[in-house]
């Protein structure tokens, strides 16, 4: 099964993000976290840093928009060239026709669901969507503890992408380490957004090499 390791630049150093990301080099996405102040109750970056990151991140840019009026702003960072563009689900208007727009652009697109958020209802939606992610903490601030209350959602969403045969990626975010991947992993995920335990690692890279032999095996175990 691949399994994909995005680092979240959310816990790398601000003050050099080339550099940072050039240490994560051996991961397959790089995890852009936006976030208004909005949405969130916290304030990251935004359209003019994702564009000069864009231009020097060796790795395609998964970014994760945790803003208000995604139906608006979605389009504009796809327009920037990033391979993939998540939108919440609480905060679109509309989450098929901004998934299409994203596609049309030229962005894989993802919806993400907050802890609470049902996830139902977007499963009979799945062939809009290139990835479902599920937020494994409250969006909004890095370095929070993983919950484990959202993994029977997980795999909920895991047995419906397996029933309908299409390729939706399934992305965690949020407190996921060598402490938590195993258990991500085998609850049907494949793409593992992981902040402080890579940025916050001495050697990234090999960090980077666990956390996917980690995912691997246990999704070894978790059979559909």
């Amino acid at each position: 099964m691949a399994v994909r390791i995005d680092p979240s630049i959310l816990a790398a150093d601000f003050a050099n993000l080339e550099a940072e990301i050039a240490r994560v080099a051996t991961a397959d996405l790089i995890h852009v976290d936006v976030m208004d102040n909005h949405f969130v109750p916290n304030l990251t970056l935004g359209l003019p840093v994702v564009e000069s990151l864009q231009r020097v991140s060796p790795l395609p840019l998964d970014l994760h928009l945790m803003i208000s009026d995604a139906d608006r702003w979605a389009p504009v960072y796809a327009e920037t060239g990033a391979y993939s563009v998540t939108f919440h689900a609480e905060a679109a208007a509309d989450v098929v026709a901004t998934a299409r727009r994203l596609r049309q652009i030229g962005a894989r697109a993802g919806l993400a669901v907050k802890p609470d958020t049902d996830i139902a209802p977007y499963l009979e939606l799945l062939p809009e969507f290139d990835m479902l992610l599920i937020m494994t903490v409250e969006p909004g601030f890095g370095g929070q503890s993983f919950m484990q209350s959202t993994m029977p959602k997980l795999s909920r969403a895991s047995e419906a992408v397996a029933a309908s045969g299409l390729d939706v990626w399934l992305q965690v975010d949020g407190g996921i380490s060598e402490k938590t991947i195993e258990l991500a992993s085998a609850a049907g995920a494949n793409t593992f957004v992981a902040g402080s335990s890579v940025f916050g690692a001495e050697n990234a890279a090999e960090q980077i090499a666990l956390l996917r032999e980690l995912a691997r095996s246990a999704a070894g175990a978790h059979t559909h």
